[in-house]
């Protein structure tokens, strides 16, 4: 649930907009959001490292297109009217050797 209180800060999204809407994460780890990018999580699903604070956005319509996972696209299609920001461990930039072990892993399930 978003809390709104007297203090503001830098929204954790776009970096431009002061604000005081948030939501606390984890205890103690609040993610300030201005109403432009609360907006814009109508259109885009955004994900934001909760690692290095670097945020993905892309277009709804063109990542549930993209997932071939039945359940996942159930999931994201069940969201697709709500306004969603996701916090994610570690992006591409913060473990890209992970990304390619997952990547390998793909293919050899694929070749077997």
């Amino acid at each position: 649930m978003l809390e709104i209180n007297n203090k503001l800060e830098r929204c954790d999204i776009c970096s431009h907009e002061y604000t005081s809407t948030h939501i606390e994460a984890t205890p103690e780890i609040k993610i300030y959001v201005c109403e432009n990018c609360l907006d814009a999580a109508t259109y885009y699903f955004i994900w934001l490292c909760m690692h290095c604070g670097k945020v993905y956005m892309r277009p709804k319509a063109l990542v549930i297109k993209n997932i071939d996972d039945y359940e996942l696209k159930r999931a994201y299609l069940l969201c697709e009217d709500m306004q969603l920001i996701q916090g994610i461990d570690m992006c591409i930039e913060c473990d890209s050797e992970g990304i390619i072990k997952f990547m390998n892993g793909k293919k050899m399930k694929a070749e077997c």
